[in-house]
């Protein structure tokens, strides 16, 4: 048996459904207790190992740091438990820039803040197929991965995939960050939503963030690109 937290979000359905593909009995849930509570009761039950989904910022600095000392609290408190281990390292998902789709359906127009940020953005398939392969192979036991797509792209570069996915030039319209803010939190957004996207694209426009190998090392295939995340997910941004 297997147990998926997070189940309905983009990458934990994704676990659900290639689980279940390769024949797997999978516990799906979307609300967990407490971290600490949860992996006592994963002890308590003979759970043989966890893992966890983090982020690449525990391992390259970039944004504030009290986000990147949250996912490391986790990974610390997963340690302690005693449960074989192995931690994704993930960069940021494609499926982030679903937040231009009302208006590029609107305006043709990508309203945002440091356009020449850079990251190797990941297809969440992607991240999932990992975590699938993980979870049913103990080989990969007390070892992190970081996890990023196959090329590094800028903001502006994303914005002109999706415009050529959707068979439309879209123009980038750099916002002042306050403005980003307040726009961001206006559309019902948590607080630390703004703080976490700007801090760490500030910091990308600086230096581009990582790359890695370990998606087509692990999968045996090349990752997946942004151009097939856009083309596979254009209806969200036609009018």
């Amino acid at each position: 048996m297997i147990l998926v937290t997070g189940a309905t979000g983009n990458v934990g359905r994704e676990v659900v459904n290639v689980l279940l593909d390769d024949g797997q009995e999978v516990a799906a849930v979307t609300r967990n207790p407490a971290a600490a509570e949860l992996l006592a009761l994963a002890v308590e039950q003979d759970v043989e190992r966890v893992v966890a989904l983090s982020a690449v910022t525990v391992q390259y600095a970039a944004g504030y740091r009290r986000f990147a000392d949250a996912f490391k609290a986790l990974e610390d408190a997963i340690k302690a438990s005693g449960l074989q281990w192995t931690f994704l390292r993930s960069a940021d998902y494609a499926a982030n820039t679903l937040a231009w789709a009302p208006q590029i359906r609107s305006a043709s127009v990508v309203r945002s803040a440091y356009g020449d940020a850079a990251t190797s953005t990941i297809y969440e398939r992607d991240v999932a197929a990992i975590t699938a392969r993980v979870l049913v192979n103990s080989a990969y036991a007390g070892h992190s991965y970081v996890l990023t797509g196959p090329q590094s792209l800028t903001q502006r570069d994303e914005g002109r995939l999706i415009g050529e996915a959707i068979g439309k030039e879209l123009s980038f319209e750099e916002l002042p960050l306050e403005q980003l803010r307040q726009a961001m939190l206006a559309q019902g957004l948590p607080e630390d939503i703004p703080d976490r996207l700007l801090g760490s694209l500030a910091d990308y426009a600086k230096q581009p963030g990582p790359s890695s190998g370990t998606v087509e090392h692990a999968l045996g295939r090349p990752a997946l690109t942004f151009a097939e995340w856009a083309a596979e997910h254009a209806a969200a941004f036609r009018n």
